[in-house]
């Protein structure tokens, strides 16, 4: 992933979170863990995130020092925020901000930097039905399942996470296996998966070392088995994707696509 670590979220990351305990769903494109709110340090990440609270509220503070008590909220990308009072319990969201439901939910946020703004945004998704039913979180990234129509973007889908697995995956490869132009395959990847090709791998990985330590393997081991140089390379992509590092995750109970 190389390039894919130097965001602002990765630099703004340096207190630890909470020790997340619950259930958790990880695909491309979206985190999402239902567990209990914890505070939280100034931090960033380079996600979307949405914190929807279905007990108690939480307060949630930004860069500038003004904080709000509040039930819910949308926290734009790379944006510093702390969490530094909590009696919550709910779901914290993290949505890739170059995917579709990514976009959408940064348009909604009228000021990036400002608390209140982000509490008037989750207040507005958490009672749309667009994104909420029954209590559950169901807008594309949950629900579209992403499968491929055009055979070539099925192809590149076939041997992505073997190539990821070893090491850099490059668009002009993928596209000449798939006997693609290069500008083709990314436009109809995009627009199939709903993720550009590279944030797209940036998930698979993740997804595979969560596999991989769900199996019981050390992070090490992991990090290499998923593609990372080592583990302290698997360590800052979770940490500016989340603003979480991966031991914090040690007590989540991995969801599978059946449960989902």
């Amino acid at each position: 992933m190389g390039a894919d670590d130097t965001n602002a979220g990765a630099q703004a990351s340096t207190a630890a979170g909470p020790e997340w305990s619950g259930t958790a769903l990880l695909r491309p494109g979206l985190l999402l863990l239902d567990v209990d709110i914890g505070t939280a340090a100034p931090h960033s990440h380079h996600t979307v995130q949405i914190m929807v609270a279905r007990d108690g509220e939480f307060v949630l503070a930004d860069a500038s020092g003004r904080s709000m008590r509040t039930h819910a909220a949308v926290v734009p990308p790379d944006r510093v925020h702390a969490i530094p009072e909590s009696r919550a319990r709910g779901l914290i969201i993290h949505v890739d901000p170059e995917s579709a439901d990514g976009r959408r939910l940064i348009d909604l946020v009228e000021a990036a930097d400002a608390v209140g703004a982000w509490c008037r945004a989750g207040a507005g998704v958490a009672e749309s039905p667009e994104w909420f039913r029954d209590g559950e979180f169901r807008p594309a990234l949950v629900t579209g399942s992403a499968r491929p129509h055009h055979p070539a973007v099925a192809r590149a889908l076939a041997v992505l996470g073997e190539r990821a697995a070893r090491g850099p995956v490059r668009l002009a490869d993928l596209a000449r296996e798939v006997h693609l132009s290069e500008s083709r395959l990314a436009h109809l990847f995009t627009s199939e998966m709903g993720l550009p090709l590279r944030p797209y791998v940036r998930w698979v990985r993740l997804l595979r070392a969560v596999e991989l330590v769900a199996a019981g393997h050390t992070f090490t081991a992991a990090a290499h088995g998923a593609g990372f140089s080592d583990s302290a390379h698997l360590n800052r992509v979770c940490r500016s994707m989340f603003g979480s590092a991966p031991s914090q995750f040690d007590g989540i109970r991995w969801l599978d696509e059946q449960d989902s």
